[in-house]
């Protein structure tokens, strides 16, 4: 009898353990996925962004959901200044969705928001 609770109990938990993982999983598009819905190319869209930026230099890139809208978000170093200019292309049309330039104070910012909510996403799952 006790087996069968303890069988019951292990049941129960790997069950929660799979709803948790899959809850986790469907809140955040794998990048495997996100690429799969782009149609514009990382070089395309960095191509694009560039041209936004004259003598710019991109210092990362990543492919995200902005807004429930698919973008290649580049952060490109502009000579003789500190500022980044943050470009996002439409992964899907090809269009600069947004340009905005960040000052180190705003990059600082943006970096510890980013460092506390991935903090939080690990906590809860």
């Amino acid at each position: 009898m006790k087996s069968d609770r303890k069988s019951i109990a292990l049941t129960l938990s790997l069950l929660g353990s799979l709803t948790l993982i899959t809850s986790c999983a469907s809140t955040k598009e794998s990048p495997e996925a996100l690429k799969a819905q782009a149609r514009i190319s990382q070089a395309q869209a960095e191509k694009t962004a560039l041209a936004k930026v004259p003598h710019g230099k991109t210092k990362s890139s990543e492919l995200e959901k902005e807004h429930g809208t698919l973008v290649w978000s580049f952060d490109i170093s502009m000579p003789k200044t500190k500022n980044i200019t943050e470009v996002q292309v439409d992964a899907v049309t090809g269009k600069i969705v947004s340009t905005e330039i960040e000052t180190p104070e705003q990059q600082a910012k943006e970096a510890e928001e980013d460092k506390e909510e991935a903090a939080k996403t690990a906590k809860n799952h």
